[in-house]
């Protein structure tokens, strides 16, 4: 094993991480180096990989879509999800040996104290000889929590800065920001100053006009979007309404039926058209979020919409602030969250708790974190 017990403080890991978002579109993992424990932990992410669900996407987009299933399709699902991590995660390691491994699984569900990240962690830990660490957001939600967003303490580790204050944006099939204090004063002070929450849908929203109006999983790197050269200002209006409303509601997100009522009522705005609207709309409501940070730092497969990072940064021009991508600042767009959850894999094993009580409402944040293989030492 590669952990270096000589000195706690001193210790190295090698840890992955790994995460399949509601876009349903793959799964990431990442290796990343973490010296040092709790939050004064540095991490280097070393190695990267991404793999697509191949036959297994249909079968979890319908499980995420709510459509009825037998439970032997489920758990055949589960099996076959499981394999699919075993792959990534030897990919990711290149031959190393991993310390931990921290896996998220599939939302199937989400709407506390309701919330299913579906996955079956016992054939990992089996192949890898080394403890998991999953269902990072049980004990949120058990003690009162939304149990999301699950990663604004890992993004400190990752993102802070001394300077300026940072905004992470994840655009992933529901947008997310950590908003972030400069990484000044004390440890207590920086992570009681970060202001985190679920902010609309995202790719989600894209996603669903990509498949309902052009046939295919995504517009790819948003061109038909940035093809169309107008705007349509009743279907701006509606999607800005109910963006606008999650955005201001609280609540974590992991479902978006509404939407669908929603691209119902525009059948007759042409499928670029809608989606150049969308992107609009959902960059308008980011960037009223983000309004008190410097930087902002954009991650997640929306990062290849040209037209959606187009309206963001657009906007942020307007209010003088810095546009980056997690790439920029050496993690790249699509393994953002799987080198969150490698993060928070690790703050798990050392006894720290990893939700927020100004983020996900508990009242007072637990240990989080079920375990197989060996227990946390």
């Amino acid at each position: 094993m590669n952990a270096e017990p000589s000195a706690e403080g001193n210790r190295t890991r090698l840890v992955v991480g790994c995460m399949s978002g509601t876009s349903v579109d793959g799964l990431d993992a990442a290796l990343v180096e973490v010296s040092g424990t709790g939050l004064m932990m540095k991490a280097r992410v070393l190695h990267t990989a991404s793999r697509t669900l191949g036959t297994l996407g249909p079968i979890l987009r319908k499980m995420v879509d709510q459509h009825l299933m037998s439970a032997g399709e489920m758990a055949r699902a589960m099996t076959e999800f499981s394999l699919l991590h075993i792959a990534a995660i030897r990919e990711a390691c290149g031959g190393k040996n991993p310390d931990l491994i921290c896996v998220h699984g599939q939302t199937v569900f989400h709407a506390p104290p309701h919330s299913w990240q579906m996955l079956q962690p016992s054939p990992i830990a089996r192949v890898f000889g080394c403890p998991v660490v999953y269902d990072l957001r049980a004990a949120d939600i058990a003690a009162g929590g939304q149990g999301a967003p699950i990663t604004p303490l890992a993004d400190l580790v990752l993102f802070g800065d001394e300077k300026r204050r940072r905004g992470v944006v994840n655009l992933g099939g529901f947008c997310n920001v950590t908003l972030l204090p400069r990484s000044e004063g004390s440890l207590e002070s920086q992570r009681d100053g970060i202001v985190a929450r679920d902010v609309c849908a995202c790719n989600h929203v894209l996603d669903l006009i990509a498949r309902e109006r052009f046939g295919v999983p995504f517009d790819e790197q948003g061109s038909a979007a940035a093809g169309a050269n107008q705007i349509d200002g009743e279907a701006l209006d509606g999607l800005r309404a109910l963006v606008q409303g999650q955005a201001k509601s609280g609540r974590s997100l992991g479902t978006g039926d509404e939407l669908f009522a929603w691209l119902q009522k525009c059948s007759g705005v042409p499928g670029n058209v809608l989606a150049r609207t969308a992107c609009m709309a959902i960059a308008e409501t980011i960037l009223e979020v983000c309004g008190e940070v410097e930087v902002l730092i954009l991650a997640g497969g929306g990062t290849r919409n040209e037209a959606l990072v187009g309206f963001v940064r657009e906007g942020a021009r307007d209010r003088e602030q810095v546009v980056l991508l997690s790439s920029d600042v050496g993690i790249d767009v699509s393994a953002r969250e799987s080198a969150c959850f490698a993060v928070l894999g690790a703050l798990c094993q050392d006894g720290v708790p990893i939700t927020l009580p100004q983020v996900t409402g508990v009242k007072v944040a637990p240990v989080s974190g079920s375990w197989v293989g060996r227990e946390r030492q």
